[in-house]
């Protein structure tokens, strides 16, 4: 099970542009699943982006074509660049690590601890 830290978060207008950055603290070729979740205060938990070692990648309809998701299996790292950022994608944001099976079930094996987007208007 491998230890995820994001990091990368912040303030910023709407408009704007972020990049998350997914550290592992093992080896993350072994997790098939990879993805991107977010929490807004009051709301679930809900999935922004995913990708997956077949190169399958899936996006929350909110996020198409303004967010990207990519992973670096060599340095164990995933990112997720946001761009023409709302004022709705204001959350904490997750990274999560997993299993095949992951893709259907959205049951994670590991999750990071969470880093703060706000997106003002």
């Amino acid at each position: 099970q491998v230890q995820l830290v994001e990091s990368g978060g912040g303030w910023v207008q709407a408009g704007g542009s972020l990049r998350l950055s997914c550290a592992a603290s093992g080896s993350i070729f072994s997790s098939s699943v990879m993805g991107w979740y977010r929490q807004a205060p009051g709301k679930q938990r809900e999935l922004v982006a995913r990708l997956n070692r077949g190169g399958n990648i899936n996006y929350a309809d909110s996020v198409k074509g303004r967010f990207a998701i990519s992973r670096d299996n060599a340095k164990n790292t995933m990112s997720l660049q946001m761009n023409s950022l709302k004022p709705e994608d204001t959350g904490v944001y997750y990274c999560a690590a997993g299993r095949a099976s992951s893709w259907q079930t959205g049951t994670y094996d590991s999750w990071g601890q969470g880093t703060q987007v706000t997106v003002s208007s």
